[in-house]
């Protein structure tokens, strides 16, 4: 079985995002819009990552700060799960934490 996720990114004159949506073909859903997206490829062949970061002229910073904090607290979840290492995944969590603070989307702890 094979399933296809499809990625638009509608362009302007300098190539430059202005809109994104896309759509998985396991749902009847219609294009889902979004505002930036990070894809990273593992190449098994070089042992290197292929990165696609996209975003458009409507992201605002404080929405790219939110998009970094939510994919930084999935990253250290992500690679607890796929290595079980405690300690660097508790280190990725505490740094996920001090961004999420330093950009104020979570309030910072009492010390």
């Amino acid at each position: 079985m094979k399933k296809k996720i499809t990625i638009e990114v509608g362009l302007n004159e300098q190539n430059v995002p202005t809109e994104m949506t896309w759509t998985a073909d396991d749902g009847n859903q219609a294009p889902q819009a979004c505002k930036a997206m990070l894809l990273s490829l593992f190449d098994e062949e070089h042992k290197d990552t292929l990165k696609i970061d996209l975003w458009t002229t409507e992201m605002q910073v404080g929405e790219m700060d939110r998009l970094f904090f939510n994919t930084l607290r999935s990253l250290s979840e992500t690679y607890y799960n796929a290595t079980k290492n405690e300690r660097l995944a508790n280190q990725m969590r505490q740094f996920a934490e001090f961004f999420g603070e330093e950009t104020k989307i979570i309030p910072k702890k009492e010390s």
